[in-house]
Formats: C-alpha cells, sequence, structure tokens
C-alpha cells in the first residue's frame, strides 16, 4: 500500500507542477508523426507492460486527478494509451493533454511526462483493442467511446533507491 501511496504522490506531484494557466493546442497529425528513438520507447512500453498497471495524471481545472491504467502499446512507431471518450479522463486530456505517468516494479519506479495526441483512426483503435483483447467487453474500434492517444515530447526517467536516474526520451 505505501509503495502505491508514493506513486499517488509523485505523479500529483509532477501534474501540479506542471504550467499552469496555458491554453494547450497540438497540430501533430496522427499519421505522419514518428518517434526519433523508438528504443527508447520500447524502454518504456517494457516498463510499463512489466508492472501490469500504472497510474496517469491529468488536471481537472487546478486539481490533479490520478487513475490506474492498464494499455501501453505501440503501435506505427508510435507509444499508444486507450480509454473512453465518457469518462473525466479523456475530458481532461482534451482541455489538457500534458500528462505524467508513474509505475513502480518492485525495485525502481518510472515517471514520464509527455503530451498526448488523439489518434481518431479506426485501424489504430482496432490495433489497441486486438492487444488488449479483455478490453472488447467494453469498447469496440467502431464506436464513438473509444478514445486512443500517443505520447510526444515524451521524456522519463527510471529511477530506484540505489542507481543513479535514467533519463529517456522519446
Amino acid at each position: 500500500m505505501r509503495k502505491y501511496l508514493i506513486l499517488v504522490a509523485i505523479g500529483l506531484t509532477a501534474i501540479a507542477c506542471a504550467p499552469k494557466g496555458e491554453n494547450v493546442t497540438t497540430t501533430v497529425i496522427p499519421a505522419e508523426y514518428k518517434s526519433d528513438n523508438l528504443a527508447n520507447m520500447e524502454r518504456v512500453q517494457e516498463f510499463l507492460h512489466s508492472t501490469g498497471c500504472y497510474f496517469l495524471a491529468t488536471v481537472d481545472g487546478d486539481q490533479p486527478q490520478v487513475r490506474p491504467f492498464g494499455t501501453a502499446e505501440i503501435i506505427e512507431g508510435k507509444l499508444y494509451i486507450q480509454t473512453g471518450h465518457v469518462k473525466n479522463v479523456a475530458k481532461q486530456i482534451a482541455a489538457n493533454p500534458k500528462v505524467a505517468i508513474c509505475a513502480y516494479n518492485g525495485s525502481q519506479w518510472l515517471r514520464v511526462t509527455a503530451t498526448l495526441v488523439e489518434d481518431p483512426r479506426v485501424e489504430i483503435k482496432k490495433a489497441m483493442l486486438d492487444a488488449n483483447p479483455s478490453l472488447r467487453s467494453m469498447y469496440n474500434e467502431n464506436d464513438d467511446n473509444t478514445a486512443v492517444y500517443f505520447l510526444t515530447d515524451a521524456k522519463a526517467t527510471i529511477s530506484s533507491f540505489t542507481d543513479a536516474p535514467i533519463e529517456i526520451n522519446f
């Protein structure tokens, strides 16, 4: 329980320290965006998969919000996460796409800051749901609820109490 409280505190701190009052707009075209460091992206995805659950922090007005997530898939050279448009998290991302992610694997923790970009393409939603078939009971690539986002401007740090932090950008 203590490790999860630490993760929540880290996530809240990261998102609470984000610039306030900025109106964030993103003009990234999903089909054209490519990360310049796939190996780093894969390292972050592997860490997230190893934990089974990570925490995504957003902002609701001036209040940080943190919740558990599980999806993290590399599709077309981009790291994607998934949620539903009806959820508050999707509304918060629409208002401010800057997010923080925090995960803990028992000996190291990962912190990521990034800007999310929604990708409305059906084939990307299908790939995400095919990679996470348990979500098919709630989502369908052809519905208006399924939302997939990829990370841009991602800066990650893997830390522990014993080793120097590892900085990862993608």
